[in-house]
């Protein structure tokens, strides 16, 4: 996945665009990520106005969307605004060749009224899940997760879900260390663990305090992956009540001790399949899975591949 194509139309948002100009359009192959191209496609091949108030110059007509291995539909300022029969055509035709298609936010109603979500699972902001569920049908809306897949067609809740989506789509097609490497120059989590349900308008359970002290440990454990950690583990390194760590963690991360542990030690798990020729074994006791055999459970779970298959892979980067 080299060549990036994006729509870009007017009143689309500035930050959606900013999302995928940062991972795309960076040069940052002296990181040893590799280089793309990103497209800008625009209908004509005319300048467009983004919300609030830039210019961006298009590279592209929308025939640009062919050739590339991915077409990204960012968000607009008025969502619910009529979609020109030109953008969602092409969107349609670049579809049908089979190309990967991704929305960030309110994008995603740009490919509804395209049809491209019609009888797929879907999310966008969580404000407006309701409003896309009402006025697309045939689309089912997944109101709880930060981004998901369905049959080649990506969705992301809120704009920031949308770097949690581009980062996902390099790390399927370059590697976790690639991934990594751009989130770290964005000074951003890989991956976050958790739903859209934790940004819901509510508030603030815990104390900054709390905040400071789970923080701490989560370093630690980190530190730490080899070991049998356990939530107590982490309780008493917290020095807090396992009952409270637990409530408090969970407050902040919108997630369970257990599942970040396992999620962390997964991703420990990809970078060393992809860097090492360590054993599936070796790689289970430096990762605190203890055995091949759980490590292969989660990690088919978390990723959706066996361990030696993604080796296959992704050893390459």
């Amino acid at each position: 996945m080299r060549t990036v194509a994006t729509l870009i139309y007017d009143d689309m948002r500035a930050f959606d665009y900013a999302v995928i100009a940062e991972v795309w359009g960076m040069d940052r192959t002296d990181g040893g990520v590799p280089a793309f191209e990103l497209r800008r496609c625009s209908a004509d091949g005319r300048p467009v106005r983004m919300h609030p108030g830039a210019l961006v110059e298009a590279t592209h007509g929308l025939d640009g969307l062919a050739g590339a291995d991915l077409v990204v539909a960012p968000g607009r300022e008025d969502p619910f605004a009529p979609v020109p029969s030109e953008v969602a055509e092409a969107l349609r035709a670049a579809r049908a060749t089979g190309k990967t298609i991704a929305s960030l936010c309110a994008g995603a109603f740009v490919l509804a009224a395209a049809g491209i979500l019609d009888g797929r699972r879907a999310v966008t902001h969580w404000r407006l899940t309701e409003r896309l569920a009402l006025d697309h049908p045939d689309t089912v809306v997944v109101p709880d997760v930060l981004f998901m897949e369905d049959d080649g067609v990506w969705t992301a809740a809120g704009t920031v879900g949308g770097v949690d989506l581009c980062l996902e789509l390099v790390r399927r097609a370059h590697g976790a260390a690639v991934a990594n490497t751009i989130a770290r120059r964005m000074v951003t989590a890989a991956h976050r663990d958790g739903g859209q349900a934790q940004f819901v308008e509510r508030p603030v359970p815990q104390a900054v305090g709390a905040q400071s002290v789970i923080t701490t440990t989560l370093e630690w454990a980190l530190g730490h992956l080899d070991r049998p950690l356990t939530v107590t583990d982490l309780a008493r390194h917290a020095r807090t009540a396992p009952r409270t760590f637990a409530r408090n963690f969970a407050a902040l991360t919108g997630t369970t001790p257990a599942q970040w542990l396992i999620r962390q030690r997964v991703t420990e798990a990809q970078r060393l399949l992809e860097t090492t020729d360590l054993s599936v074994e070796q790689v289970a006791t430096r990762c605190g899975f203890g055995t091949a055999t759980m490590l292969r459970r989660h990690f088919s779970r978390v990723v959706g591949t066996a361990p030696s298959r993604y080796r296959r892979t992704f050893a390459h980067t």
